[in-house]
Parts: C-alpha cells; sequence; structure tokens
C-alpha cells in the first residue's frame, strides 16, 4: 500500500502490487470489533488518522471527526466536512475516543454498543512527557484480555525528522507498554526496565547483556501476538513554510520513511509509508492532507487490521 501513486494532482491513489479493499462501514466495526483497544499513538497527523475512523463508523462525511454534539451552530458552520481537518480550531475539538461517542453520541455509531474502543494518545516528541506515559500505562492491563491489542504509532516532524529522537521515543513507548501489559511479550522477560516515571533505566536482555545499537532489538517477538504498525510522514506540499523546505522538505522526508522502516522492522513493527499517498494529493498547509487523504490513510490501516491474523491471540 505505501509503493502506490497517483496519476496526477488529487487523482485516486492507486497502490501497487497489492489490492487495497474499500470497506463499508458495518466491514470496518467487524474488523475493530476483533480487537480489546486500538490504540493509536502520535502527533496531529494521527489524530487525524482517528478522525478519519470515527468518520467511517459514524457515516458521517459532514462533521463524523469531531465533538458536533456540543457545537454552536458557527462552530457546525465552520468545521463542516474538510474543514474539520482543514481548521486547526476544528481539529483540535476532534473525537479522541470512540468511547465519546458511546456516551455522548450513540445513535451516530454503525458499530453495535460496545463493540469497537478506538483511542489516541497523543505524545507528539522525545522526551516524552512522563504524565503521557503514564496514561498509556493506564491504558493496558496487567492480565491478558479476551482479545487481542492493536498500536498504531505516528512521529517524526515535531523532532525534525531525527531518526534516534524517533527510535528513541518508540523504544521508550515499547517498554512502558511491555512493563505495563507483560502478556504482550512471552518468549522472554521485557529487555528493557523502566521506573514508576516510565523513563528508561536499564537495558538488558534474557542473558542480561545490553544489545549493541544497530542490532535486532531485544523487545522484539518471535512468538505470540503484538501486532503495531508505524506511520511516517506526509510529503511536504508547496503551502510548507520556507524555513522547514531544508530538515523537513521531500528529500528529508524519503530519507526518514526508508530509515524509520528498515529501523522498525528490527523492533518487529510493520511500517506504512504515506509519502506517495500524499505527494500529489491537496495538504492545506503543506503538511496535513485533506478529508480524502486521509479517509484513504484510514483505510490503509484498515486493511492492515483485517490482514492480522488475531487467532493468534
Amino acid at each position: 500500500m505505501s509503493s502506490g501513486g497517483r496519476i496526477g494532482h488529487d487523482a485516486p491513489y492507486m497502490p501497487r502490487s497489492c489490492d487495497m479493499r474499500w470497506f463499508s462501514s458495518e466491514e470496518i466495526c467487524e474488523i475493530l470489533a476483533r480487537f480489546e483497544k486500538v490504540i493509536i499513538v502520535g502527533d496531529s497527523m494521527m489524530r487525524h488518522v482517528i478522525g478519519s475512523l470515527n468518520v467511517l463508523i459514524r457515516k458521517d462525511l459532514g462533521y463524523g471527526a469531531v465533538t458536533d454534539w456540543n457545537f454552536s451552530p458557527e462552530e457546525r458552520k465552520e468545521c463542516f466536512c474538510n474543514y474539520q481537518f482543514n481548521v486547526k480550531a476544528c481539529s483540535i475539538q476532534g473525537i479522541f475516543k470512540t468511547a465519546d461517542v458511546v456516551k455522548n453520541d450513540p445513535s451516530s455509531l454503525s458499530c453495535p454498543a460496545d463493540t469497537v474502543d478506538v483511542m489516541i494518545e497523543q505524545m507528539i516528541r522525545f522526551p516524552i512527557a512522563p504524565e503521557e506515559l503514564s496514561r498509556l500505562r493506564d491504558l493496558l492491563p496487567s492480565r491478558k484480555p479476551s482479545r487481542p491489542y492493536a498500536f498504531i504509532f505516528g512521529h517524526g516532524l515535531w523532532n525534525d525528522l531525527d531518526l534516534q529522537a524517533t527510535l528513541d521515543w518508540l523504544d521508550l513507548i515499547l517498554d512502558n507498554t511491555i512493563s505495563a501489559a507483560p502478556w504482550l511479550q512471552t518468549d522472554y522477560t521485557s529487555s528493557r526496565s523502566v521506573d514508576r516515571t516510565g523513563n528508561l533505566v536499564s537495558e538488558r536482555s534474557r542473558s542480561g547483556k545490553g544489545a549493541p545499537r544497530g542490532s535486532s532489538w531485544p523487545g522484539k517477538r518471535h512468538n505470540g501476538f503484538w501486532p503495531r504498525l508505524f506511520l511516517t510522514p506526509n510529503a511536504a506540499g508547496k503551502e510548507k513554510p520556507d524555513e522547514w523546505l531544508i530538515s523537513q522538505g521531500n528529500k528529508a522526508l524519503t530519507i526518514f520513511e526508508e530509515s524509520v522502516k528498515e529501523e522498525v522492522g528490527r523492533r518487529g513493527v510493520e511500517h506504512l509509508g504515506t509519502y506517495n499517498m500524499s505527494i500529489q494529493s491537496n495538504k492545506f498547509d503543506g503538511v496535513h492532507v485533506d478529508l480524502k487523504g486521509n479517509l484513504i490513510k484510514a483505510m490503509m490501516v484498515l486493511n492492515w487490521l483485517n490482514m492480522l491474523e488475531v487467532e493468534k491471540f
């Protein structure tokens, strides 16, 4: 899905060498219901992913991504359709968890009650604030649930495409996840330890020896079921401020995407590149894609979730 393209600006996106299904809302509900919880971790691009998922399961292109149940008439006018994503004042009123929809507007959901649980934890940069890590750990049960958890990560721009900062960000999240939910890893104990604030305090493999930089990450799973996907940032558009065209321009973004794919793979994390999908799409600020682009990104994530062999859990 990462390797497709468009024939012309804002033309339909076509994956290469694979079939990407466009699921109905009912099919999406069935896919999400396979999981106890789908946790999205990242920045505003990832906030738009969960927004698009909510558009799909609420069958509402106009207001599906935002908390329209508490909007004033003026906000309903200003935040309609594309403006859910294109206007910052609207985007920050996005739906961060499906539980809020169940609580405030249950009739808008296509999914049966209490069958889907999708949410985002916003962690935009490294170092990660201790309270953000604490919130993540609080989401995870210490005992194995009846259905699996899926994790979707996205990071890069807030650390200026610094590859090491992104890997440190991911490693700390993975360490905290294993610390709070050891059932995710069954073949050996957690590779590293975290303290009460979630910070890394030691590195060790099962043998007690630290893994050298560049080797296979000791937290990579060889057995069990721990689905993880990493999304890299969109391509840059012409509206991107000139001050970022060197450190976050398209050359830097392609190098970052290729490097992240290799490095997260060593950690047992799958990768979804969005550069090809977004290079010829509309980006209102040179960074974020519009409603159409975000719906494609959400459907890519759903295709990944659909391919996961949950019976292995």
